[in-house]
Parts: C-alpha cells; structure tokens; sequence
C-alpha cells in the first residue's frame, strides 16, 4: 500500500494574508454600496429613510465584518452579506448589480481559498517539508 506522506505546516502562515485580502474587499464593498447613495438620490427618487437606514447598515456591517475575519465561518457571512447588498436592488437596480459584482469577487476568493487548502495538504506551498 502506498500511504500519501503528511507534511508539516507552512513556514509563513498563508491564511494570515488571506484574510487581510478578505478584510480589505469589505472595505472596499463598505465603499462601492456608500457611493449607491448619490446613485439613488440621483436616479433612485431620493434616499428616504428606509433605503438611508438599509444602505448605511449595509455599510456599518460590512466594515464591523471586516475586522472578523479570522472566525471560521467569515467566508459564510461574506456571502450572506452578498445576499444584503444584492436585496438593495429593491430600492435601486445598481445596488443590486454591486452585490453581483461583488458575489463574483467571493466565488473567486472561495476558490483561491480550496486552492490554497489543496496546495497545503499536498506540501506543495514554500517551507513545507515531509515529516
């Protein structure tokens, strides 16, 4: 029988710039769904106080949730957050194109992510020896 060796864990650790990456695409999307605002005063009818209430919590939790990243399940509330910015849409169409943007960007950071997991388990990141 032939047994896949174990490896040792990264000398470097790989997640910690992962979730400054994931860290600082909330921010970035805390940002974009701010810049919604003169969108929907402009050509929404104006912001009224359900959809300033909704965008500026929006914006609140997205920014509070990038300082959480390092819990297990913050790439599950990434996505749920996608499913927030993408309800806008009932106040303006372009918020809800923001959180398609934005939901291609998670579907991508998912994937580096199983990417990254793989490249461990098989010892193929710098640093990793056999043990």
């Amino acid at each position: 029988m032939s047994q896949t060796p174990e490896y040792s864990a990264p000398l470097t650790d790989p997640w910690k710039g992962f979730r400054g990456i994931m860290a600082a695409v909330l921010i970035l999307e805390a940002i974009v769904v701010g810049l919604t605002f003169p969108v929907v005063a402009t050509l929404g009818g104006g912001v009224t106080v359900v959809p300033g209430i909704y965008l500026g919590v929006v914006c609140l939790l997205l920014v509070v949730l990038s300082g959480m990243q390092r819990r297990p399940y913050a790439l599950q509330i990434n996505f749920a957050m996608q499913a927030l910015v993408i309800l806008g849409g009932l106040f303006h169409w372009s918020i809800a194109v923001v959180g398609v943007v934005f939901l291609c960007v998670w579907i991508y950071i998912a994937y580096i992510r199983r990417d990254v997991e793989r490249r461990i388990e098989r010892g193929q990141l710098p640093g990793q020896h056999p043990v």
